[in-house]
């Protein structure tokens, strides 16, 4: 059984206390992935599950067992670092190996479960060169395929793709993908990129000083964040935030005014693809053009409202926006996010 339960999770060094009391529940066959800002605790949790780290209280199960004090050897989990950690005098196919050589593994299985995996990996055409002969996607996909070929019960991932240029990023979160269909096993995963988290997560566990703030799929975290930090976390540009309050069922800041606020609502949330430009003085707020971003198929516009801030705004490239040109903005209302003085969010429903 591949699925894995976090208990009450905390970790402790001294009186520092970095993770505060996690419960999760990891579903077979799950690709989960932690996210979160640097010193937030994902890469810690990930480590506690491989064993690495030990646990201060609660308990980790691995199917119905209980593996809290369990020796990392022993928990059928295979770990993907960072750092390869090839071995430079060894090829690609007894590097591939030998984990499974030393335990004892005979050569027949151990090439029948290395040809396996370099044949999933595409590696078949470079299983006798060294490490300082492949580039770093190839050295990526020869670690993971001595995880394959342990075959785990689950793999854990921690950051894999960090030292990749960002070409071979989008190939390797590729190559994941396609062996998580493949393979059909847990995946559990972490990064401080929320693109990778976006694109390749069933579900994505966003992270904040040792607690989830929220758990959800992609398109949940995104249409759905449960709070301020979710909202501007996740998506790329971040989510607007305009800060105001509401009277009856209008919310105010200054003077921008967007009817239908659910009582309580000081903070305003509108992602940069839901707000449209018009001519000066036909939206709910007017402002001046600072920043110019042309990516290919958007361009990113920057623009000072001085009544609500700097906001962000995509549009098609078709729009030829000039640096100080005074343009109007409009909110498209069912895609407004509401939250309360806590930043958590609120709805028309209380």
């Amino acid at each position: 059984m591949g699925n894995i339960a976090l208990q009450k999770i905390e970790k402790w060094y001294g009186d520092s206390q970095v993770i505060k009391g996690i419960d999760l529940e990891i579903k077979e066959g799950e690709l989960i992935i932690f996210v979160g800002p640097s010193g937030c605790g994902k890469s810690t949790l990930l480590r506690m599950i491989a064993g690495l780290e030990e646990v201060s209280r609660g308990s980790i199960l691995i199917g119905d067992k209980d593996v809290t004090g369990q020796l990392p050897a022993t928990r059928g989990l295979a770990m993907v670092f960072q750092s390869y950690a090839l071995y430079p005098h060894m090829s690609v196919a007894e590097n591939m190996g030998f984990s499974l050589k030393t335990s004892g593994t005979d050569a027949k299985a151990i090439k029948s479960k290395v040809d396996a995996a370099s044949q999933a990996l595409k590696l078949e055409p470079l299983m006798e060169r060294r490490p300082k002969d492949l580039s770093g996607g190839q050295r990526q996909r020869v670690a993971i395929g001595r995880a394959i070929v342990r075959d785990p019960i689950a793999f854990l991932f921690d950051e894999p793709l960090s030292n990749l240029d960002a070409a071979l990023r989008v190939e390797m979160r590729h190559e994941i993908a396609r062996l998580h269909q493949v393979l059909k096993r847990t995946m559990v995963y972490v990064t401080h990129d929320q693109v990778e988290a976006m694109t390749l997560a069933d579900r994505i566990v966003v992270m904040q000083g040792g607690v989830i703030e929220q758990v959800g799929t992609p398109r949940q975290l995104y249409e759905l964040p449960q709070n301020t930090f979710v909202a501007q976390f996740i998506g790329s540009p971040k989510m607007n935030l305009i800060n105001g309050e509401t009277v009856g069922s209008i919310f105010t800041a200054n003077d921008i005014a967007v009817i239908e606020a659910p009582t309580g609502a000081c903070h305003l949330g509108i992602r940069p693809e839901h707000i449209s430009v018009c001519e000066e003085g036909a939206g709910m707020v007017d402002g001046i053009v600072e920043v110019v971003e042309y990516v290919g198929c958007d361009v990113y516009i920057f623009i000072n409202t001085k009544v609500a801030g700097v906001l962000n705004i995509r549009c098609s490239p078709e729009h030829d926006f000039q640096l100080g040109q005074t343009i109007g903005m409009i909110f498209a209302q069912s895609h407004c996010h509401f939250f309360d003085t806590n930043g958590q969010r609120i709805t028309a429903n209380g």
